[in-house]
């Protein structure tokens, strides 16, 4: 597991430095009108990490297997408005939010890393 803790970090690390270089064209640009701005990727990265750490906490104690439920990636996206919103408030959450999944992994009893998944299509996937 340090090695996915080392790779969070390293992002965390990275992310800040790469998005401020960037200018307000370059992040709020969606090549065309149904993808998402770089901007808006960095919020659904947030969204993945929200929705990541309630699976990363249910997957250790509700009846395996555990179902990963889906979501609507567009619409959390839509909803939440991360192309209007300031560029530091997406990182620092990016930022914050991967900050407790290390947290969450980091704390994660060995034995609860066996517990099993169904990642749909009839596939199982333990939680290491």
């Amino acid at each position: 597991m340090e090695n996915v803790i080392d790779g969070i970090n390293r992002w965390i690390g990275f992310i800040p430095e790469e998005f401020n270089q960037m200018t307000e064209k370059e992040l709020n640009h969606r090549p065309l009108t149904h993808k998402w701005s770089k901007k808006e990727i960095l919020g659904h990265l947030c969204d993945s990490a929200v929705n990541n750490m309630n699976r990363f906490i249910k997957i250790q104690y509700e009846e395996q297997p555990y179902v990963i439920q889906s979501y609507n990636q567009d619409q959390w996206v839509l909803i939440q408005k991360y192309q209007d919103r300031p560029l530091d408030e997406v990182i620092n959450l990016f930022c914050t939010l991967n900050k407790q999944i290390i947290n969450i992994i980091a704390n994660t009893p060995n034995d609860k890393l066996s517990n099993l998944c169904d990642i749909g299509n009839n596939q199982q996937q333990s939680l290491e």
